[in-house]
C-alpha cells in the first residue's frame, strides 16, 4: 500500500489523500469541498481500479467551472499512474 498525495486545482478542496494498491483504489480521504458528496464519491470509488474511475469521472465539470472534484480525482489518478507506469486505457 501506498499513499498518493494530491492537491487539486480549480475546485473547493484542497487535498486528495489515497492508500493505492497497485492500481486499485483501496480508500480516499478529501478535505475540503462539500463533505457529504465528497464521503460518498469516496466509498463508491473504495476498492475500483484507476481506469474504471478516470473513465467515470474525467471531464465532469462543477456548474460553470471547468473542472470538478470527480474530474480532479480522475486528473489525480492519472498522475499516479504516469508516476507508476500504470497503463489506464
Amino acid at each position: 500500500m501506498e499513499t498518493f498525495v494530491y492537491r487539486p486545482k480549480g475546485v473547493c478542496s484542497q487535498e486528495m489523500r489515497f492508500e493505492m494498491d497497485g492500481d486499485i483504489i483501496r480508500s480516499v480521504k478529501i478535505v475540503g469541498g462539500c463533505a457529504g458528496n465528497l464521503l460518498g464519491i469516496s466509498r463508491i470509488i473504495t476498492d475500483k481500479k484507476i481506469s474504471e474511475v478516470i473513465s467515470a469521472f474525467e471531464g465532469v465539470r462543477c456548474g460553470i467551472k471547468p473542472t470538478s472534484c470527480p474530474d480532479q480525482i480522475s486528473k489525480a489518478l492519472l498522475a499516479y499512474a504516469a508516476e507508476h507506469d500504470i497503463k489506464v486505457n
